[in-house]
């Protein structure tokens, strides 16, 4: 956390106070790796933090205000994608290694964030703008990337006008994001991600180079 913090009355968290309200919110996020978010409780949160239900809405209004605050940190640390799809030199055994990279970070960041990113999922879905706006600026920053990518291999002349650079880069980050919160999905239909990370990298290229991958 950077910048002060505050209490919901407005009122400025002491050290100490941001202490407690950090053991909170790393409690809620160890509850949700086994509960779905509609079954957390206050009471659980506060008990499992050591502390009480009146600390808690001292520095939220209830559980979901709580998650968002993991989620908006969350997406921070999701800026990381971005940087694996900017300057990035796209030809060849070069391109291919940068689309394995792009396809491995969208896979570890859903692994590390699977829980807050199924309440981010969900609550986008019901219609909650406060997550929807998570999600984006999640998948919007790279989506940026990979626009800026194709629009320089047009520029270069190796991928045709018929392609619109913003719609197939959101085409390939919506696809990365989908396989990435599949994952266990994969598992259960005995599809090994070892063999899902490559077809995902080829993808990821065929879409940016509108060429086949180099062979290796």
């Amino acid at each position: 956390m950077t910048g002060q913090v505050r209490t919901v009355d407005g009122r400025v968290a002491g050290r100490r106070g941001q202490a407690t309200r950090q053991k909170l919110l790393d409690c809620l996020r160890e509850m949700l790796d086994t509960s779905p978010y509609r079954d957390v409780k206050v009471i659980d949160v506060a008990r499992m933090a050591g502390t009480s239900p009146a600390t808690f809405y001292q520095y939220f209004q209830d559980v979901e205000s709580a998650i968002l605050e993991i989620a908006n940190d969350m997406a921070k640390d999701g800026q990381r994608l971005k940087t694996l799809a900017e300057d990035q030199n796209w030809a060849g055994k070069g391109g291919f290694a940068a689309a394995e990279a792009l396809a491995d970070g969208f896979l570890e960041f859903w692994r590390d964030y699977e829980p807050i990113l199924r309440v981010v999922d969900l609550a986008s879905a019901e219609g909650d703008k406060r997550f929807y706006k998570v999600r984006q600026k999640i998948l919007t920053a790279v989506t940026g990337s990979l626009t800026e990518a194709i629009e320089n291999m047009q520029a270069k002349g190796k991928v045709g006008d018929e392609v619109q650079p913003n719609a197939m880069a959101g085409t390939l980050v919506a696809m990365l994001a989908a396989v990435a919160g599949h994952q266990k999905g994969f598992e259960s239909w005995n599809i090994k991600m070892k063999d899902v990370r490559p077809a995902l990298s080829t993808l990821v290229f065929m879409g940016v180079t509108g060429k086949k991958p180099p062979t290796r």
